[in-house]
């Protein structure tokens, strides 16, 4: 060795820093503790969690996966079997050439990286696969922001010894593909894989090899040096490939967004909502039934391209126990795939009339052979006329129930909330579970009997479930669950008759023809609605097993061109509907206790005899027209939610109002906040908040309406 010039003072230099690493190395072998204990392979297995979680259906079939842990992205555990056979021979080569040989530790490569480290100044780590497998595994033997610490190094030898001893080399090559970050955030074999060649590992070419085995010593390496590396790696393996083709490809690889597309991506809305653990989750869902819908749905939306219809939602449920079969929200271009379809609230249209005339029948207003005449109307409110019209701008004259509600016929429906009230038809749809609607019936007035109301898919399909099940309401379910509690929230009777109606494809032919979407071969009840400006589309029905409701529109709120719910959401109902009957028998709900069957007979002969349901008590065999119609009168002023006020400059006494009813009928009563009044004699104005109804000789109710009377103040109404 030389004592003196510059190459001899750097030898004794590299003497020095070799002398006290081998006393700092005596020291550890000396005291530091023994490694953490090492876990059994399949404890590795089960531990192992994918970033990506997925969503089951009732039968255990994966159906969407979602991304859960953002931080790595890691895909499924890859079988060693299933990894290809070049890549691992092309790893062992870069990374561990004696690993078959080896008890866990090079001990020939530690005693070349000492002297290239010590003598020719190359920094090289000579750690075997084993050995960043035990680091791996113990984050206590990963290195900091350095380099490992002789301690952790020693730690890492002991327990790559021990790993050796328990597991199989085919176990450490296995674990160390799945454990591994290949570049970024991609961890494991099965991330990589996919994320830079959209491949699974069993398919991996020569080319894909390399790049992969030169990525595990720098994973966030530029492309020119993982192409560099890659190509040396081939020259050693005597590779096929040419150094420009792998150097293409390094290129095409790591240049390029990493986006790992999900394997199936059925139901994204249910995934966000159910997936918030790091496990697989089974939901009620039916993966060929959701198939279907979103088949049905898409394929609809490119037929209705032209009209300006961009997405669309499907939900199919279970009547018995709500579970949901169907769940599907978007469209084939949609721009909004983070907009859930289902639970967006949308103007109802016509689909909130079933409720309306159940109600009515289950109060004893109506029956489903009453007659209502369809004729214009001009409804004095707060806030001024309202003038209803029907959706052909037609009227038909004097009408029943049936065909008034299976016609979809505005105005019938309009003077039927008039007899129900508004405020108590309100009331009945929070019973329904339609909530996020105001409690203040004047917000809609007499639009709500045409849907004025937003309203979501979710809350109208299990609406009509309640009538499919006899007036019973219970939650729609996700998840599934035992004994979904039940109760009554609609008169069995009612809901019967609602439902007979909505199944009658003869009544319905007054709109909608005999021949349409809405027939089906097997009993089954529909309806259908648009909401103003033709912004939203609905058709919503079931049968005795299944209700199944769709919508089609904009998520953007554009309205559509020419579109009828005919022409757009029931071509979806009916598939999905088909589809679900085709696996299961359908019969006709049985008539409950209290519904009476009639042979019905009008005069004058509006419509033809037929057998008509009826709730018990409100029986006919003759339907006629009375000197005032069919119609209850209402009470014409004031009107809902009017405000009077006194005058101070006039005599109290001198301040009142006169009721009025239309049309006039003199066998009824007035009664005010319960009291009986005289008619045609002024009442005397009272400051407060009072209730105004009519009834008829047996003490029923037969219109009702709230005003209120202030204390002061110009009086807006009549004296």
């Amino acid at each position: 060795m030389k004592r003196d010039g510059s190459g001899g003072a750097s030898d004794r230099v590299k003497l020095v820093r070799w002398l006290r690493s081998l006393v700092l190395t005596v020291c550890v072998l000396l005291t530091c503790p023994a490694a953490a204990a090492i876990p059994d392979f399949s404890e590795v297995r089960k531990e192992y969690l994918p970033s990506d979680v997925p969503l089951l259906d009732r039968n255990g079939e994966a159906i969407h996966w979602l991304r859960i842990n953002q931080q790595v992205r890691r895909l499924d555990w890859v079988k060693l079997a299933n990894i290809s056979p070049t890549l691992v021979a092309a790893v062992i080569q870069a990374e561990d050439k004696r690993f078959y040989a080896h008890a866990g530790v090079d001990w020939a490569a530690l005693a070349e990286a000492a002297v290239n480290s010590l003598f020719r100044g190359k920094q090289r780590g000579a750690s075997t696969l084993t050995m960043q497998l035990a680091g791996l595994l113990d984050p206590a033997l990963r290195p900091g922001k350095t380099k490992r610490t002789y301690r952790q190094k020693w730690n890492q030898i002991e327990a790559a010894q021990e790993l050796e001893k328990r597991w199989s080399k085919a176990q450490i090559l296995e674990a160390y593909f799945n454990l591994v970050t290949y570049r970024g955030e991609l961890q494991g074999i099965g991330a990589a894989v996919k994320g830079l060649f959209d491949k699974t590992p069993d398919g991996l070419d020569e080319a894909e090899s390399l790049i992969l085995s030169s990525l595990l010593r720098a994973p966030n390496a530029s492309s020119n040096l993982v192409a560099k590396r890659a190509c040396q790696l081939g020259e050693i393996i005597a590779a096929r490939t040419p150094c420009a083709n792998i150097q293409e490809k390094v290129t095409a690889a790591l240049e390029r967004a990493s986006n790992i597309a999900p394997d199936i991506a059925l139901t994204p809305q249910v995934a966000r909502q159910l997936l918030k653990e790091t496990r697989a989750t089974r939901s009620t869902l039916d993966a060929a039934t959701q198939r279907v819908a979103t088949e049905a749905l898409f394929e609809q939306l490119r037929q209705l391209k032209g009209r300006s219809v961009t997405e669309g939602a499907v939900l199919a449920v279970d009547n018995r126990t709500g579970e949901v079969l169907a769940y599907v929200s978007g469209g084939p271009e949609s721009a909004s795939s983070y907009v859930d379809g289902v639970v967006a609230p949308r103007q109802a249209g016509s689909t909130l009339k079933p409720f309306l005339y159940g109600l009515a029948l289950e109060r004893r207003l109506l029956t489903a052979a009453s007659l209502i005449d369809d004729a214009p109307v001009n409804l004095p409110t707060a806030n001024g006329l309202y003038v209803p019209q029907n959706y052909d701008h037609e009227f038909k004259g004097m009408v029943s129930v049936r065909l008034a509600l299976s016609g979809s016929l505005n105005v019938p429906a309009v003077k039927t909330l008039m007899l129900v009230g508004p405020d108590t038809f309100l009331d009945r749809l929070h019973a329904l579970g339609f909530a996020g609607l105001t409690e203040d019936a004047n917000y809609y007035g007499y639009s709500l009997a045409l849907g004025s109301a937003e309203v979501t898919l979710w809350q109208l399909v299990n609406a009509y479930r309640v009538i499919a099940n006899g007036g019973r309401y219970g939650p729609l379910i996700l998840l599934p669950a035992d004994g979904v509690k039940m109760e009554q929230a609609i008169d069995p009777a009612a809901a019967f008759v609602v439902a007979d109606i909505l199944s009658d494809r003869g009544a319905r032919a007054i709109t909608f023809g005999l021949e349409s979407p809405l027939a089906t071969r097997y009993w089954s009840a529909v309806k259908t609605g648009t909401s103003k400006d033709m912004r939203d589309n609905w058709c919503i029905g079931f049968s005795d097993h299944y209700t199944v409701g769709v919508w089609v529109g904009n998520f953007n709120g554009e309205p559509m061109r020419d579109v009828s719910g005919v022409t757009g959401a029931a071509p979806v109902w009916l598939e999905v509907m088909n589809f679900l009957h085709g696996m299961a028998p359908n019969r006709g709900p049985v008539a409950p206790r209290g519904v009476i069957a009639r042979e019905v007979r009008f005069e004058p002969a509006l419509e033809p005899p037929r057998r008509e349901w009826f709730l018990a008590g409100t029986e006919s065999s003759q339907v006629s027209l009375g000197p005032v119609g069919s119609i209850s009168p209402r009470i014409s002023y004031p009107v809902e939610g009017e405000i009077l006020a006194l005058d101070p400059d006039i005599p109290a006494v001198n301040q009142g109002v006169l009721f009025e009813m239309s049309p006039v009928d003199h066998s009824l009563t007035w009664r005010l906040d319960g009291n009986e009044l005289p008619g045609n004699i002024p009442w005397q104005l009272e400051a407060g908040e009072h209730v105004l109804t009519l009834q008829d000789a047996k003490g029923q109710e037969v219109d009702r309406v709230r005003f209120a009377v202030r204390g002061s103040g110009i009086r807006p109404g009549k004296s």
